[in-house]
């Protein structure tokens, strides 16, 4: 099915066994339950399913236990984090047979390209699937803008369709609508701006903590469609101190250790990453904890 980009697409966690090989029925109970609980899309094999971490086998196997649990509920889209141009348009091209609805495709891993090398690996990989593709803007973990110029030299390639916008500067979404109206969809791509992207023009929103919270980030998303902002406000507030951790080096682990408390997964992840300890184990857990009880009424 193709990708409406609206609503919530929360970014998928992969699960692991004790020996940190890849538990296929576990990831299939997450998406199942997700799915089940009303998101509106499927990111899977994002920066929260450890993309980088997982071999190319892994990632076929994965991604076709995805789309095989998923079937055909909801668009699954899937990450495209490589680490060069040619690896990136192999995963694009299987990831069609696998059974993905979409791709986001992210600059080319470890290396910080000019602005013609990133329109190439962009143009590149899109050209090689008719898949819709969205692409990924997160400067602070890629250390490279999609500017606007970039986008222009993009604007003829068809299939390229939205942006995940990840910027902290909640401007780019108007700089971006002022730039290039409705040719491509915004998504909000980091949870402790969500709202303000929503108002500012985002379809959706690509959201870390709906794996831990997945009725509440709906309902708020229900609430701004809806016009009822003063709800929308008040869930944003309540979710604001989760949505934080989406913002910090070690996200991965802090969403998956709030999965587990909330009884939706485990915290396992792989090296180099290891689960939280410490004082931010202590930390993260209260904050889950302390959102757990005081979350807002839902409404049927």
């Amino acid at each position: 099915m193709t990708p409406t980009w609206q609503g919530v697409y929360p970014a998928a966690t992969t699960q692991f066994k004790e020996d940190l090989s890849i538990d296929l029925p576990a990831s299939q109970r997450v998406i199942d339950n997700l799915v089940k609980d009303g998101v509106h899309g499927i990111i899977a094999m994002g920066t929260c399913g450890e993309n980088n971490s997982l071999d190319p086998a892994e990632k076929q196997t994965l991604l076709r236990a995805v789309t095989e649990v998923v079937a055909g509920r909801v668009p699954v889209v899937t990450g495209v984090s490589e680490f060069d141009t040619r690896r990136a348009v192999a995963f694009a091209k299987d990831a069609k047979k696998a059974g993905a609805d979409g791709l986001m495709v992210l600059p080319a891993m470890v290396y910080v390209p000019t602005e013609a090398e990133l329109i190439m690996h962009f143009r590149t990989v899109a050209e090689a699937t008719d898949l819709p593709v969205m692409l990924y803007n997160n400067p602070p973990a890629y250390r490279v803008n999609i500017s606007v110029n970039v986008l222009e030299a993009l604007r003829d390639v068809k299939n390229i369709v939205a942006v995940k916008e990840s910027a902290p500067d909640p401007r780019r979404f108007t700089d971006l609508i002022n730039a290039f109206g409705d040719r491509y969809v915004l998504m909000a791509g980091l949870d402790d701006v969500a709202l303000e992207g929503l108002f500012l023009g985002a379809a959706g929103w690509v959201s870390g903590l709906t794996s831990a919270f997945p009725r509440e980030s709906i309902q708020l998303i229900e609430a701004f469609n809806a016009g009822d902002f003063d709800r929308a406000r008040a869930i944003y507030r309540w979710f604001m101190p989760l949505l934080h951790l989406d913002a910090e080096h070690d996200l991965v682990q802090s969403i998956k250790l709030a999965e587990q408390i909330m009884g939706r997964g485990s915290e396992r992840v792989r090296p180099p990453r290891l689960p939280l300890a410490g004082e931010r184990r202590r930390q993260v857990t209260a904050m889950v904890e302390r959102a757990a009880a005081t979350r807002p009424s839902l409404r049927a």
